[in-house]
């Protein structure tokens, strides 16, 4: 059994949003169109399930029809001590192309590093390591 998955439902950048987040992780990004799948419930291309499989597990989708998509308040995707700092910082810093800092990775008053980002698909990030 695997822990949470997040599965994100973008506005027709799925594919885009995957490509991005295997770039900054690292891993391997399965796209399932909905063609392959048979279905005809938007445009041919559009990604019906896609999946990022490597150090962070990521599942993704085109919105088809009125289904709603991508819109996170309140929301933060902690990576909290799941690499070694270098790879945690090189995350920090890739998921900021074209994003925003919400809060610089740096070093906390209690002995930690931790920062926030938001990247270009609208997802927060909370980044950290210990010492």
């Amino acid at each position: 059994m695997t822990g949470l998955t997040p599965y994100l439902s973008f506005p027709g950048t799925a594919r885009e949003a995957l490509t991005f987040y295997r770039d900054v992780f690292g891993g391997e990004v399965v796209l399932h169109t909905l063609a392959d799948l048979g279905r005809s419930d938007g445009p041919a291309e559009s990604i019906a399930h896609g999946m990022l499989q490597g150090p962070v597990e990521l599942f993704a989708s085109d919105a088809t029809g009125d289904q709603a998509t991508l819109r996170l308040e309140g929301v933060l995707f902690s990576l909290l001590g799941t690499a070694e700092p270098d790879v945690l910082e090189r995350w920090f810093a890739d998921l900021g192309v074209d994003g925003s800092d919400v809060d610089p990775l740096q070093l906390r008053p209690w002995g930690d590093h931790d920062g926030q980002v938001t990247d270009r698909f609208g997802v927060r990030w909370l980044v950290g390591y210990q010492g």
